[in-house]
């Protein structure tokens, strides 16, 4: 069983990735992708698509669901509404915790509301989900800050 990647998403985040980069980037050996290209691909995620909306954690668990349960089958999409339950399943999961998917909430970007989450605490989220849910049994549970 390898050792969990969150300190890597973590240390990521801290070099100045936006959220979704700091998931993608972890784990883009994982499925054969170079970290540049995914780094590219990602860049605008960041601070909820750029406008305070989905959060980038959120939407880093829905590209790497896709990576790994998409057939990659152009003419004869199959595994299309496979991945989209993936991705219900994970939106929800990080919803119950955090109460939101959305930048603007989770940072209490709106004037009078107090945030829900920390950027940090959301990318520990979402690359807990994407090692329990996308990767079963593949990496050691992660003990660590929960920010």
């Amino acid at each position: 069983m390898e050792s969990s990647r969150i300190q890597k998403v973590i240390g990521n985040h801290e070099k100045g990735y936006n959220c979704c980069q700091a998931i993608v980037c972890a784990y883009c050996d994982m499925f054969n992708l170079d970290e540049e290209t995914v780094f590219k691909v990602t860049e605008g995620l960041g601070f909820g698509m750029g406008s305070a909306g989905t959060c980038g954690a959120v939407s880093a668990m829905v590209i790497m669901a896709g990576l790994k349960n998409s057939a990659g089958k152009i003419v004869e999409p199959l595994t299309k509404h496979s991945t989209y339950a993936l991705d219900k399943k994970l939106l929800d999961m990080f919803y119950n915790k955090n109460k939101s998917v959305m930048c603007v909430d989770l940072k209490g970007i709106i004037e009078g509301r107090n945030p829900l989450r920390s950027c940090n605490g959301c990318i520990v989220d979402g690359a807990r989900l994407v090692e329990r849910e996308i990767f079963p049994g593949k990496f050691e549970e992660y003990v660590g800050e929960e920010y």
